[in-house]
């Protein structure tokens, strides 16, 4: 089968490679399309604290059931599924209350043995399945993981219908976890981010306001303005540098931010603004799966045109190409889709 590694940094190959075994309690799956994911991207720049080049990349997918386990029960052959991809260990205080994000050693494609989504054919355990219903295409139904990463996002910041809501950086995590606070109902919402073609993208997925922050040193004031006060809520989806102290002058007294995007260097944080004014901080790690489930729900509702975040779907060939737009934000990229078997 046809699988895209990610060799060394900014090195992407497509190579033949045996199409993997399944154990009793596994499936097959036909990928028909993987999404490019920006922790893929980081992967790819050799910044991922956990995944490693060489690797088949990818998490993010979409296709069918072509092989099942003998101890397979609540999957069969020629199902429409999608995946949760990451699997507890058994190890963590976290997982036993449920939380699998919490768990210690956390597994997800492309770590371990664990081959990624972007292949011909990928194995997940029977317990991860998601299944597709009939009314969801592949293309939208790829987006359930990525949403999910947003629903989670919303219900850490418990995203209320009156809330005055800043979400800050449009890539795909971004304009999803917009989608997610649309979907809890929050209407007074406003997205930040450098590029007008991505902002674009969050007025299609119902922003009530944008802003350009590039090159504006008082883009704070302005944002503020625009929506006439200070936010109840911050979603951090961009891990640029004074994001977080940008995120707590927004806040009114008592707000709360979210930290949803990867950070790879030290943020400064304002103790004083965050102490006196009881503001709150909270980390977001990816999602559980009440979240994903919530995530299909919105995409199957088709009230919040989520598929407006794909802007390429290209061939296996074209996987390089997809790594580069993505990481180069060329030719108006935002999720980018690597197709497979059409």
């Amino acid at each position: 089968m046809k699988a895209v590694f990610v060799e060394d940094a900014e090195q992407v190959e497509v190579k033949d490679i045996d199409t993997p075994k399944i154990q009793d309690d596994e499936v097959l799956i036909k990928v028909a399309v993987a999404g490019i994911c920006g922790s893929d991207i980081h992967t790819y720049k050799g910044l991922h604290p956990f995944r490693k080049p060489p690797v088949v990349i990818g998490h993010e997918v979409a296709g069918e059931v072509v092989e099942i386990g003998k101890n397979v029960k609540h999957v069969d052959i020629g199902d429409r599924v999608t995946v949760e991809p990451q699997l507890g260990t058994g190890e963590s205080e976290g997982e036993m209350t449920g939380h699998i994000n919490y768990s210690d050693k956390r597994l997800a494609p492309g770590m371990d043995t664990w081959l990624g989504t972007m292949a011909e054919y990928f194995v997940s355990p029977e317990s991860l399945i998601v299944p597709l219903p009939d009314s969801v295409s592949y293309d939208r139904g790829v987006l359930t993981e990525p949403l999910a990463v947003g629903v989670h996002a919303a219900l850490k910041a418990d995203i209320q219908p009156g809330d005055r809501v800043a979400v800050l950086g449009a890539g795909p995590i971004g304009l999803l976890t917009l989608a997610a606070v649309r979907a809890k109902g929050a209407e007074q919402t406003v997205v930040t981010d450098v590029l007008d073609y991505s902002l674009q993208k969050a007025v299609e997925l119902g922003a009530k306001e944008t802003h350009n922050i590039k090159e504006d040193n008082d883009w704070i004031r302005k944002v503020k303005e625009k929506m006439g006060g200070s936010f109840d809520k911050v979603l951090i989806t961009a891990g640029v540098p004074g994001i977080v102290n940008d995120s707590l002058k927004l806040l009114k007294k008592g707000g709360r931010a979210v930290t949803v995007a990867m950070f790879h260097d030290q943020q400064q944080l304002d103790v004083e603004q965050l102490q006196q004014q009881e503001k709150e901080l909270i980390g977001c790690m990816t999602y559980n799966r009440p979240d994903t489930e919530e995530a299909l729900n919105i995409i199957e509702a088709h009230n919040i045109p989520v598929e407006n975040v794909i802007s390429h779907r290209l061939g296996v060939e074209q996987a390089a190409e997809g790594f580069r737009i993505v990481d180069k934000k060329e030719d108006q990229s935002v999720k980018v889709l690597v197709a497979f078997n059409d």
